[in-house]
């Protein structure tokens, strides 16, 4: 399965992308951990990386999460992840999304294309009514990509992840499919 924007396209991770995976999570180790839980160190293996596919692989199949990778087009370079977790349905039809991205190519536009693709896909094939996404306030670029792709500000949870040791508010956000 694969979605194409203009820049990039979307495919779901398979286990021949763990060695991608790996490399690209140690290039931006740094970059990541400004906004992520604490990683542990086995969290930047290979194992962990094969592992984590071959978890969300699982998941697709229970149709409980939904993880693709972000590649450029022009070299098919993997870029970033994109994933849509903790999918509930009955009376509901909701999920999160959450992604990442190499630092050298944010702010191009490749991650705001990635969310649409990916909410065109929840809408569209798996049929949700509501996606939710949670952004630290201070992540400018973050909060900046969910409203071009449609996401509207409800509130703060506050103190919600802990983030490098703190407890940090998340600002939440979340798109609902209109064309029900």
């Amino acid at each position: 399965m694969r979605m194409e924007g203009t820049e990039i396209y979307l495919r779901f991770l398979e286990e021949k992308d763990a060695k991608a995976m790996t490399q690209l999570t140690i290039k931006n180790r740094e970059f990541f951990q400004e906004t992520s839980p604490k990683r542990s160190e086995h969290f930047y293996s290979f194992e962990h990386q094969l592992r984590s596919i071959r978890f969300v692989i699982q998941c697709r199949e229970l149709e409980t999460q939904y993880s693709f990778g972000i590649f450029l087009k022009e070299t098919n370079e993997l870029i970033g992840d994109i994933e849509l977790f903790d999918i509930v349905r009955d009376s509901f039809q909701s999920c999160y999304v959450g992604y990442s991205i190499d630092r050298q190519y944010n702010g191009k536009g490749y991650m705001t294309e990635a969310v649409k693709l990916v909410v065109n896909y929840a809408f569209k094939e798996l049929g949700l009514h509501r996606i939710a996404a949670g952004v630290m306030p201070s992540n400018i670029g973050s909060i900046r990509v969910l409203e071009k792709a449609g996401f509207e500000k409800e509130g703060i949870a506050r103190k919600n992840i802990k983030i490098n040791g703190n407890w940090e508010d998340h600002l939440q956000m979340s798109i609902l499919n209109e064309i029900e």
